[in-house]
């Protein structure tokens, strides 16, 4: 299941309309509903609060939200399983670099 569709799923499950939502990350209703139909990238902030709010895995949201970023990036690529490969190996030493930042 996508972000998006987790969200949606979630907030409605809770009976939360999107305007309350909105509120509680402090943004109008038009810009959450353009993050819910993927119109708009949510935070990680966001991802967080809209975790802690609706009671749901913070950790499993972080992952659904990640992978669309990665997604966003790599979409338009051939080679994406190369691309996703190289960096499944590398993680350690990419990690290194941005230590020595």
């Amino acid at each position: 299941m996508l972000f998006v569709e987790k969200i949606k799923q979630l907030r409605e499950s809770h009976q939360l309309p999107q305007r309350q939502l909105a509120s509680i990350l402090e943004i109008d209703t038009a810009t959450y509903c353009k993050i819910e139909r993927g119109d708009r990238k949510a935070k990680r902030e966001q991802v967080i609060t809209i975790a802690n709010v609706l009671q749901a895995n913070e950790k499993e949201l972080l992952t659904l939200w990640l992978a669309d970023q990665v997604y966003s990036v790599l979409k338009y690529e051939q080679n994406v399983n190369e691309v996703l490969n190289v960096v499944q190996e590398n993680i350690e030493e990419y990690g290194k670099k941005q230590d020595v930042k």
